[in-house]
């Protein structure tokens, strides 16, 4: 048995928040943060504390759970980074997602909008980028859930989730620990059931990086065939020879 095998659900959980690097934060930190940070690296770089961002993660999966319809419950994303994280997690969970470069004023407050929305839980991804969405729930009573950086502002944020807010990778995995937990509250995986959703599907992609890995998918199609060919002539003079021969 391996060593990895070995280890509790919780303990796998804590390994892959470290190796997305979802505990390093900014070298600028708010007040409000400090009760999440551990220490400082030489280079100055806040680390939190790994464990209380997965208590958060888990505590915020309940609150999600709770609540009656979990479309009821949205998810916002002003960033980029963190606009492909935000679809899948509804996807997989049933809750509503907004990934608009730009909130729309009077969502939840205006009956008039189109885009009206009557949420009972707002997840945010980043306490500036989402300023504008956390505020109007405010005004309307909605908890926010928000995952929060070391220099983040967490007036009206009822949970935070201290983690690396500025990269896709530790908020892919964040979404994707958190979904996974909503699903086992759910009643849809088992407590210690792998997830067989791979943590990539939750990563941003540019333009830039879709092409080169498209690039890179025509280059290994075509070695696939200049190889297939390869071998197809060398069959071919094979049977030559033997016929020769014969």
């Amino acid at each position: 048995m391996s060593g990895q095998e070995q280890l509790t659900t919780r303990e796998k959980d804590l390994l892959r928040l470290v190796h997305s690097e979802s505990h390093l934060g900014n070298t600028n930190y708010n007040r409000s943060m400090e009760r999440y940070i551990n220490h400082f690296t030489s280079e100055g770089v806040p680390v939190f504390k790994i464990e209380e961002t997965l208590n958060k993660i888990r505590l915020a999966a309940r609150l999600v759970a709770g609540v009656p319809s979990i479309e009821d419950v949205i998810v916002v994303s002003s960033r980029d980074l963190g606009q492909r994280a935000v679809i899948k997690f509804a996807t997989y969970t049933g809750a509503s997602a907004t990934s608009d470069a730009r909130w729309t004023p009077g969502v939840l407050t205006n009956h008039n909008t189109k885009q009206f929305k009557e949420p009972r839980l707002m997840i945010a991804v980043d306490t500036y980028a989402d300023h504008k969405a956390i505020i109007e729930a405010s005004y309307m009573n909605i908890p926010v859930i928000a995952l929060a950086n070391s220099d983040s502002n967490l007036q009206y944020v009822d949970v935070a989730i201290p983690c690396n807010n500025k990269s896709t990778q530790s908020i892919a995995m964040v979404f994707w620990l958190l979904a996974r937990e909503v699903r086992v509250l759910q009643g849809e995986l088992k407590k210690d059931e792998e997830w067989n959703v791979m943590v990539d599907l939750f990563y941003y992609k540019s333009v830039e990086d879709q092409e080169k890995n498209e690039k890179l998918e025509v280059v290994a199609e075509d070695k696939e065939k200049a190889e297939g060919n390869w071998d197809q002539g060398k069959n071919a003079n094979d049977d030559d020879w033997g016929a020769t021969m014969e």
